[in-house]
């Protein structure tokens, strides 16, 4: 009897997740669909807050999802995008096959496994990029991208996009890290198919699953190109997409730099434009995308220029080796991924460092689906959180614990080599940061 009843409760969890997933497809698929209608007129990107952007925290990283298709404030880029892919009427969203795919992966694997390795996405540039030259004699990258368990065909397009888009002079390596995936695909298989690249790939194989933030330490332990360029496993770069990157760098090896992160839908896997933002968080600690000043974007270049960013989301951006190791890396006693990505961005800030987003860089990322939330990272969420609010927020770690008061007597681990960190680099205050940096976040909520 209880042997039945085990079963039962089994394949009803399994039903129910089944029928969660068919409901969220059903639901964007008619949301989606009544979009098709409206994108004749193109959007303002001064509604972002409201319309554009929600967190991904699913992911490495939090990434802009669309509630509409935005088009760029450019009179040349007002007409409506070219999608590469439409809602079929012929695919079947009910299948098993769909179902179990975005179960697992949180994308329709389906539709990823009929791309296959490689394919053309849209160039969503500002046409004044198109202007713009880089020198020949850029610094070189190293491409960092760590895995656990990702989708065969969305990793080999993130590697494939990077290779057939970078002039091979630039491109030092690309630094594979598995991060003990279980999947049948990534073992004998991927190494099999890896032969294509022909030595321009190092593999790394973590002997125990360390998570995001320890993966991509070991990553760049391994690296010998003259840029760390993180990648998330499930990206597709743009046209002359590293060149913004390298040559800021070269100009300033302490200044850390961001391209702008373009939506690939998960379901459909459409490519679509994202419009110039900024990165940053509030008194909870959670990363957003903000409004960029329209001051920021008058004057001939427009909506060209580098944007002064207050955090990065964190899974995508470019620094220089020596000052990633000189600033501290990450913090290694963090957990799995999360808040790191505002660790660092603090740190690179406070300790003398800057923080940009290139518009005339494009990356596109596969806004993944999650069901359910696994305990586990949220947990990680909270541990990091901590220890970033106790390392670098002075007195203002009370707007945290005033928001979050349960987390007062939470544990966070020895932040002591962190501290020491901070005093060695001579870091300026918190408060600094909020009336240099992000003066937006003292006065919100309250402020102190």
């Amino acid at each position: 009897m209880r042997g039945i009843l085990i079963q039962t409760l089994l394949y009803g969890s399994l039903t129910f997740g089944i029928w969660t997933a068919l409901l969220y497809v059903f639901t964007n698929h008619n949301h989606v669909s009544n979009l098709e209608k409206k994108t004749q007129e193109p959007a303002s990107i001064w509604s972002l807050e409201k319309k554009f952007h929600r967190q991904d925290t699913h992911g490495s990283e939090e990434i802009p999802r669309p509630y509409v298709r935005f088009e760029s404030p450019d009179e040349e880029e007002t007409k409506p995008q070219k999608s590469f892919f439409k809602w079929s009427k012929d695919f079947n969203y009910s299948s098993s096959e769909f179902v179990d795919g975005f179960l697992k992966y949180g994308f329709n694997t389906v539709l990823s496994k009929s791309l296959g390795s490689e394919r053309e996405v849209p160039d969503t540039r500002n046409k004044k990029c198109f202007q713009k030259h880089y020198p020949a004699n850029l610094p070189t990258a190293s491409v960092v991208v760590c895995f656990h368990n990702e989708e065969f065909s969305a990793l080999f397009r993130t590697m494939f996009s990077v290779v057939n888009l970078t002039p091979r002079h630039f491109l030092e390596e690309i630094i594979l890290v598995d991060d003990m995936s279980d999947s049948d695909d990534l073992k004998e298989k991927l190494d099999h198919h890896l032969e294509v690249f022909r030595g321009k790939i190092k593999l790394i194989r973590n002997k125990k699953r360390e998570g995001l933030i320890r993966s991509r330490m070991i990553g760049a332990s391994r690296a010998s190109g003259d840029v760390l360029v993180f990648l998330d496993s499930h990206c597709e770069v743009n046209k002359v997409w590293l060149e913004p990157l390298l040559h800021a760098i070269a100009k300033d090896p302490k200044m850390v730099v961001c391209p702008l992160i373009d939506v690939i839908d998960s379901v459909t896997l459409e490519y679509w434009p994202s419009p110039v933002v900024r990165g940053a968080f509030n008194w909870h600690l959670q990363f957003k995308w903000d409004n960029v000043f329209s001051y920021e974007m008058d004057g001939p270049e427009g909506p060209t220029l580098p944007i002064r960013s207050p955090a990065m989301a964190g899974g995508i951006f470019a620094i220089n080796r020596h000052y990633f190791r000189e600033i501290g890396q990450y913090d290694k006693g963090m957990n799995l991924w999360g808040a790191e990505n505002l660790e660092l961005s603090l740190r690179i800030w406070m300790c003398g460092g800057q923080l940009f987003v290139l518009p005339c860089s494009r990356v596109g990322h596969i806004s993944k689906q999650r069901f359910p939330n696994q305990p586990e990272f949220a947990e990680a969420m909270t541990y990091n959180s901590l220890r970033l609010a106790h390392v670098w927020l002075d007195e203002y770690k009370e707007q945290f614990f005033l928001r979050r008061p349960g987390l007062k007597s939470v544990a966070y681990g020895n932040i002591s080599e962190r501290v020491e960190l901070r005093k060695r680099l001579g870091c300026k205050s918190f408060q600094w940061y909020l009336d240099n940096v992000f003066p937006e976040l003292e006065a919100s909520e309250g402020g102190r």
